[in-house]
């Protein structure tokens, strides 16, 4: 049920109301004119959250990707957390992920023909994408986990909350998980409450609805997560993938902010699950490849496998120290949303008609 993964620590509150009185502070100078927003010329839509990490931003993102590219030549600017580079940097195919940072690294290959750049400066990055010597004509840009960055008025705000732990129920930082207080959420345009289960009930919906309490020109959309095939890392040969069963044993290998998502669906599959956690983009050294081949040799039964997540796939392929054994056994494990209610076209409706806004002006697009 929704709020089943929130844990407020009480003592911390003291400091979330000083977090908050700062963050106040912060919007309403933007509010006031006071630190400027900058508007373009282009398509912008920001995906992000007002909680830290967890939400289910990037599979949002790259359905803007799937619905986009077909008929718009889109950019996507990240922040590239956790990258060990500085500036502005353009992905390429060969581009190390290093350099990019794992989220944008892995939609540049699910996606070779979107344009993918990180900067932590929006405003920078922004310019640098429409400049065409730099990345070519660029239709639109979409700007990966941006909500707070208020530099830039992005002229639609797609603001994902997760099912289990909506930011009505939850708390400042760091008593809770909010990055912003709730009332943040009228800055969005549209709001999608993420991971939900498939068997919502009419009146779940309306609970959320309410508790949500949105402003009459925000839409409110419901997703659920699909997985894909499980397919080998290290072996990308047609017919490599592999299916869960009640008799498989996995070993969970996660490096993700909330994995329990993913843990209680594999529950409905297998029992059989061994949780190996690591922070959120976090890069495995030494000691956690040991790790996990001890977790591996430990575990039971005739059929075992590693399961992980795309994201974590991005940093495992360039690690070093894995057994031969190891890497024939770790498999990735694909998702993809997928919204309820039959509520996708109508989201789709809504992103299309924004850029043709854009191009009725008279605007590259």
């Amino acid at each position: 049920m929704e709020g089943d993964l929130i844990h407020i620590n009480n003592w911390l509150r003291p400091l979330s109301c000083l977090y908050g009185a700062a963050v106040w502070v912060r919007n309403l100078l933007f509010d006031r004119g006071v630190l400027k927003e900058v508007e373009y010329d282009c398509p912008i839509i920001c995906i992000g959250n007002i909680t830290v990490g967890g939400t289910g931003k990037t599979p949002h993102t790259e359905f803007l990707l799937r619905l986009l590219l077909p008929h718009y030549r889109v950019a996507v600017l990240s922040r590239g957390y956790k990258r060990k580079s500085r500036g502005f940097r353009l992905a390429t195919k060969d581009t190390p992920m290093e350099v990019v940072g794992d989220e944008p690294w892995q939609m540049k290959h699910k996606f070779p023909e979107a344009i993918v750049a990180v900067d932590a400066n929006r405003r920078r990055g922004i310019r640098r994408l429409m400049n065409d010597a730099v990345a070519g004509p660029v239709d639109g840009i979409l700007l990966d986990d941006a909500y707070q960055h208020r530099y830039v008025r992005a002229g639609l705000n797609i603001l994902v909350t997760d099912y289990h732990r909506l930011f009505t129920d939850d708390y400042l930082l760091p008593a809770g998980r909010l990055r912003e207080p709730i009332t943040a959420k009228e800055r969005a345009h549209i709001v999608i409450v993420s991971k939900c289960p498939d068997d919502m009930r009419p009146m779940d919906y309306r609970v959320i609805q309410e508790a949500l309490s949105l402003k009459p020109f925000q839409q409110l959309y419901f997703t659920t997560l699909r997985y894909g095939c499980l397919r080998r890392l290290f072996d990308q040969t047609p017919g490599q993938e592999e299916e869960l069963t009640p008799d498989t044993h996995v070993l969970l290998l996660t490096g993700i902010a909330l994995p329990q998502q993913m843990l209680m669906d594999l529950q409905r599959i297998t029992r059989h699950i061994t949780p190996l956690t690591f922070n959120d983009h976090h890069h495995f050294r030494p000691g956690d490849i040991r790790k996990i081949e001890e977790a591996f040799t430990a575990m039971q039964g005739s059929k075992r496998i590693i399961v992980t997540t795309e994201k974590d796939a991005s940093r495992l392929q360039s690690v070093n120290g894995l057994t031969t054994i190891v890497r024939r056994h770790i498999y990735v494990l694909p998702i993809q949303i997928e919204f309820l209610r039959g509520q996708q076209k109508q989201f789709e409706q809504s992103i299309l008609d924004f850029y043709q806004t854009f191009s009725s002006n008279g605007i590259r697009a």
